[in-house]
């Protein structure tokens, strides 16, 4: 059985979606995949007392496995956990519980994808850094490198070479814009890997793959659909504060291009009706404030959907901030385009033997 543990530099920069994108193409090339997330710090819990984790939970629904998503998370570090562990007051062995949920999970397979925490600090604290669980369960690591600048590009690639040793497989480079594709794939390729450090794939920027759907937006606000709940899966790729005069506010919403949601105070029927005259994807209505009839009349005309949140609009930006870009796959077509683009960037070729596996 072969394993590889994907980790990062920062979050969200794109493990989820590049364990989805790899678990699926391992599967079509023949492959008995499973998945595996040693330790979850961000657990929500659906029903009391029963902790699951949200990425672990949409690889298992989407990747069709049949564990239950408790199996497939090592340890659920909760804040009494934390706690405890932290001033010594546990007497629990969490490496030896990763280890033995990796080894349940890990029977049966070909190859286990698994998932790290938000970045390479997580967990160090606790002697459950990556660098940790990679030594203790002697697996391969493969490093994502979001792009934020020339930099920091090159020096996150060496801290990840610096944290993880010989068990750094290699680097994903993801969201390369434009401008940077060059840097990128003639100076700073040949860079890293005169430094040992193998590069496997550059991904370029998609923003329609850091676009949120209508229905996402509703569930991390927890919205009120005022008008057509069935166009949930509609994707947002800006987001438009209408808090100004309407004179302000419609030159700002014509310019921007794209699929935006326009997020105004339920009460602005001027700012509302002005958004309903330009391609608007969504309208966020805050302060629990009911719009006016005039308004969903219109917006189911032209196809708007409508959700009103009971937070204010300063609160409200806040909360989708905290996961814009995020890519999130669950709409079919973005879950293609994402593989398409991984397909077209990505060196399997090289994963495929740097893991042992024959293509």
């Amino acid at each position: 059985m072969k394993a590889l543990y994907v980790t990062s530099l920062q979050t969200f920069s794109g493990k989820t979606a590049l364990c989805l994108a790899l678990g699926r193409r391992l599967r079509q090339d023949g492959y008995h995949v499973g998945y595996f997330k040693p330790l979850s710090a961000q657990s929500w819990e659906p029903l009391p007392g029963r902790m699951v984790d949200e990425d672990a939970d949409f690889l298992r629904r989407t990747l069709e496995l049949k564990e239950p998503p408790a199996d497939l998370v090592g340890v659920t570090l909760t804040p009494s956990l934390l706690r405890d562990a932290l001033c010594g007051c546990s007497s629990r062995d969490l490496l030896a519980e990763i280890r033995a949920a990796y080894q349940r999970v890990a029977q049966g397979k070909d190859i286990l994808l698994m998932e790290g925490g938000a970045s390479l600090r997580e967990g160090v604290s606790l002697g459950l850094g990556p660098a940790d669980v990679a030594d203790a369960l002697d697996v391969p690591a493969l490093a994502i490198v979001r792009f934020r600048n020339e930099m920091d590009l090159v020096d996150d690639c060496v801290v990840a070479k610096l944290r993880l040793g010989d068990r750094l497989l290699g680097v994903l480079i993801n969201a390369v814009p434009e401008q940077a594709g060059e840097f990128v794939t003639a100076v700073c390729r040949s860079c890293l890997e005169d430094r040992e450090i193998s590069m496997l794939g550059i991904l370029p920027q998609r923003k329609d793959l850091q676009a949120i759907s209508v229905g996402e937006l509703a569930q991390v606000l927890d919205a009120e659909f005022l008008a057509l709940p069935e166009k949930r899966d509609m994707l947002v790729e800006h987001l438009v504060v209408g808090a100004m005069g309407v004179e302000q506010a419609l030159p700002r919403m014509r310019r921007i291009s794209g699929s935006k949601a326009i997020i105004t105070g339920g009460d602005r029927a001027d700012i509302q009706l002005a958004a309903l005259e330009t391609a608007t994807a969504c309208m966020i209505l805050t302060g629990h404030l009911r719009p006016q009839p005039e308004v969903l009349r219109r917006a189911e005309e032209i196809g708007v959907p409508v959700l009103l949140v009971r937070q204010n609009t300063m609160e409200t930006v806040e909360s989708i901030e905290r996961v814009f870009g995020k890519t999130r796959l669950g709409q079919h077509e973005k879950l293609e385009r994402f593989e398409a683009m991984v397909a077209e960037h990505f060196d399997f070729q090289r994963l495929y033997q740097g893991l042992g596996l024959v293509k």
